[in-house]
């Protein structure tokens, strides 16, 4: 087994990069000016001491509280719940939510033994509680883990009244065509169809 193997071996345990794509960076990386290789590596090897979970929210931060949590200018009335610290990211970059977020770590997957008390439900049901909330939004993956764990966040805030919870829609994206749409995809679309005026 050679230097280029090994590295490559270790790239594609990253996520979305194949044992292919590895074996083409692993290359690049040798044939690059060492100075990169070595940036690279020194920026990997101090992630961990800069990156940290926010303690209000659970957002990756190197600030605590993370700059979403300590904004005065977001709208603390709203709430969106997601899995991972990515998904922040991701829905902040939209420009259509401008509220607070919290990060779950993951979601509820008995297969692969994660329950409610892996995730932070705990100091989401306090922070809900001390807050001032008027509404959760759910924006779990849509798949069976997802949906499971949006029922238990719509369970775990039941008893709280004037607490409006809502879940992110789903189906068809924009410019995508009905024949290429798999099943499940239309039928959540067509079960969170909306009013055309």
């Amino acid at each position: 087994m050679s230097a280029i193997d090994d590295l490559a071996r270790s790239l594609s345990r990253l996520p979305g990069i194949g044992p292919k794509t590895a074996s083409r960076l692993a290359y690049h990386m040798v044939r690059r000016d060492g100075n990169l290789n070595i940036d690279l590596g020194e920026r990997i090897a101090g992630i961990k001491d800069k990156i940290f979970p926010c303690s209000i929210c659970g957002s990756y931060t190197e600030t605590d509280p993370c700059p979403y949590c300590s904004d005065q200018t977001r709208d603390s009335s709203l709430l969106c719940i997601v899995e991972q610290p990515q998904d922040v990211v991701t829905i902040a970059s939209s420009g259509v939510y401008n509220g607070l977020f919290h990060v779950l770590g993951g979601a509820i997957n008995p297969l692969e033994g994660i329950g409610p008390d892996q995730l932070s439900f705990s100091s989401l049901r306090k922070r809900v509680e001390k807050g001032s909330f008027t509404e959760i939004i759910i924006a779990t993956n849509p798949t069976d883990e997802g949906d499971t764990t949006a029922l238990f966040i719509k369970s775990l805030f039941s008893d709280i009244p004037n607490l409006t919870i809502s879940r992110l829609a789903s189906g068809l994206p924009i410019g995508g065509d009905l024949e290429y749409a798999d099943r499940l995809t239309l039928a959540r679309s067509m079960r969170g169809r909306t009013s055309f005026k």
